[in-house]
């Protein structure tokens, strides 16, 4: 059997600067039709986006979704909270892990896995300025090189 292909809609990269990614999931969303037309499009934004866990379930927040022009007035609101469809043992896990200090649960890409909409979330922790220095640093090393060998 074909594995799914893969392809990336939207990546919050302020999420790897931001975070030390420990463990990643993937999360269906529940979307509606104009919202799903509005990322297949490219027009959604995950840079201030949260997930917050409430009564055993996951919701994404603060994910702006552009209006789908053609919708009229059947359109979504751009920065409604959406449920995350997560396995039980998932969201266990999850909430284990935010109860540890320093550690939130973040979104990191919306990606098309067939043709359904995922969403990967990663259990992180915020990184110090220190490992923030330490990654800017790696970056201008890795572009150094790929300029001088390219």
């Amino acid at each position: 059997m074909k594995k799914p292909e893969s392809r990336d809609l939207v990546v919050n990269r302020k999420a790897r600067f931001d975070y030390e990614l420990l463990d990643r999931f993937e999360a269906g969303i529940s979307l509606l039709g104009s919202e799903v037309k509005s990322i297949r499009g490219g027009q959604a934004n995950l840079a201030e986006a949260f997930i917050f866990l409430k009564k055993g379930e996951a919701w994404l927040n603060q994910c702006h979704i552009s209006p789908y022009l053609e919708a009229n007035q059947f359109n979504h609101e751009p920065q409604r909270p959406r449920r995350l469809l997560l396995q039980r043992p998932e969201l266990l896990k999850l909430q284990r892990g935010t109860l540890q200090k320093g550690m939130t649960v973040v979104p990191v890409r919306l990606y098309l896995k067939g043709h359904l909409i995922k969403l990967e979330i990663a259990l992180a922790r915020g990184k110090n300025v220190r490992d923030k220095r330490q990654t800017i640093k790696e970056r201008e090393a890795k572009r150094r090189v790929r300029n001088d060998y390219g």
